[in-house]
């Protein structure tokens, strides 16, 4: 499989762990977390459930990853996520060493990966972590403008 079929199969999944986020009244965000073309973890926005602001998608993905692995560090690892990372999320994927990320709808509020900042261009950080934006951008977009238009 070339990869951007593989980056398409690896962020369908992400969706499918937002859809989950929305069925249980979360932001509709998924994560998907893959190192040598096998998911190591997979989460969607938890905040409101857990009562944590840092429960994030990518947050858990780390988590679970890093507790898998004993080790918070995880080179050679891409990180498939539906929206564009905050700042929070940026530094946890910095500390992680991950290699990659790809994200499918850019964040204009809050992202951390070009839109309002970027994080991940500072050749002032140690540890440089490549960017792909807009995979399945549409889908991923889609799934949040329907979340938020039924809250209004």
């Amino acid at each position: 499989m070339n990869p951007i079929e593989l980056d398409r199969q690896f962020m369908q999944q992400a969706l499918e762990q937002a859809q989950l986020a929305a069925l249980a009244g979360e932001v509709p965000v998924g994560a998907v977390l893959v190192r040598d073309g096998q998911v190591i973890s997979r989460a969607f926005n938890k905040p409101i459930t857990d009562h944590d602001p840092s429960a994030h998608a990518e947050m858990l993905a780390l988590r679970q990853a890093a507790l898998a692995a004993e080790n918070y560090r995880l080179p050679g690892a891409t990180l498939y996520v539906t929206l564009e990372p905050c700042t929070m999320c940026a530094g946890a994927i910095l500390h992680a060493r991950l290699d990659r990320i790809v994200y499918g709808a850019s964040d204009p509020k809050t992202g951390a990966a070009g839109s309002v900042l970027d994080v991940f261009s500072s050749e002032q950080i140690n540890h440089q972590t490549s960017v792909e934006g807009g995979v399945m951008g549409e889908e991923c977009g889609q799934l949040l403008r329907d979340f938020f238009k039924e809250r209004r």
